[in-house]
């Protein structure tokens, strides 16, 4: 069988990596970081264009895997573009990152590879994030007319509209969601630290506690009279010993007992209830076995 022998290592190393993009990136890079095995780039965002196109032609990122967009609320530039990179011939993957606002365009990568419009599509319909110079820049998985992003952590997880179909008009419709009711509130802190609200058994705390044990060793304390105090103490009988003498037995069964003689006369003589009465044998067909 033939050895096939490719260029691209199988398993590429980390080493080196990083210092030698951020010095090809140059003035273009923000900062840097190795984490968790990965290699991640932070760039400017008006030249994330130049930094991609770089990576591709002279240091052999040939794929655009993905583009992902993250949503940090409380930033000024609240999300975060991330284009994850694959390189073939060193079976090598990077990342870089830029960050945008509500109403910060991106530069958009699909004159470097045709994918990404379908990819920026899909970060413009989840999170809002406007890509400058992507022609087609529609939403791609909600639906038509659909108002909001849903990654984002301010949008509610019920939406603002519901789609049923209405037996009346005999057509879709559109209508604001309506729910039959709130969502409950789920406190999960841990019994053992404490709960803000009251657990069952909580009442029992509040009792006072059991300073004098009651006990009725004396006849003072039984709530009674002399006389039933007196009732109480009195011993009981012990209960009675077994003897040697044998208790009468029950009578023999009448079949164990010797055959009666037969009556004299006509009449006959009674069977015994016990015994089981004869069934009458009938004759085989051809169908019986």
């Amino acid at each position: 069988m033939a050895t096939v022998l490719h260029s691209a290592p199988r398993f590429a190393s980390n080493e080196g990596v990083r210092e030698t993009l951020a010095a090809a990136l140059g003035d273009m890079l923000l900062a840097s970081k190795e984490r968790h095995g990965e290699v991640v780039f932070g760039v400017e965002r008006e030249r994330i264009e130049d930094a991609l196109r770089l990576l591709r032609d002279e240091h052999d990122y040939q794929q655009l895997m993905e583009i992902a967009g993250v949503d940090y609320p409380d930033r000024e530039e609240r999300f975060e573009v991330v284009y994850m990179l694959l390189s073939l011939t060193k079976n090598h993957r990077i990342m870089v990152k830029v960050r945008a606002a509500e109403n910060t365009p991106v530069p958009t990568v699909t004159t470097l590879w045709p994918v990404a419009g379908w990819l920026e599509r899909e970060v413009f319909d989840l999170y809002g994030v406007i890509f400058e110079g992507n022609t087609d820049l529609r939403r791609i998985l909600t639906d038509y007319g659909f108002e909001g992003f849903p990654f984002r952590k301010d949008f509610p997880l019920t939406g603002y509209q519901e789609l049923r179909y209405s037996e009346e008009e005999k057509r879709v419709v559109y209508e604001p969601v309506e729910l039959p009711q709130d969502f409950r509130t789920f406190e999960f802190t841990s019994p053992w630290e404490g709960a803000d609200y009251p657990l069952p058994g909580d009442e029992k705390a509040a009792m006072p506690q059991v300073v004098e044990v009651k006990t009725t060793e004396a006849p003072k304390q039984t709530g009674s009279n002399a006389k039933t105090n007196a009732k109480a103490a009195e011993k009981v009988a012990p209960a009675p010993k077994k003897t040697a003498t044998k208790e009468p037995r029950a009578p023999e069964p009448t079949e164990d007992r010797p055959a009666k003689a037969p009556r004299k006369g006509k009449s006959a003589g009674t069977k015994a209830a016990t015994q089981p009465k004869p069934r009458a044998r009938r004759k085989k067909t051809d169908g019986d076995s």
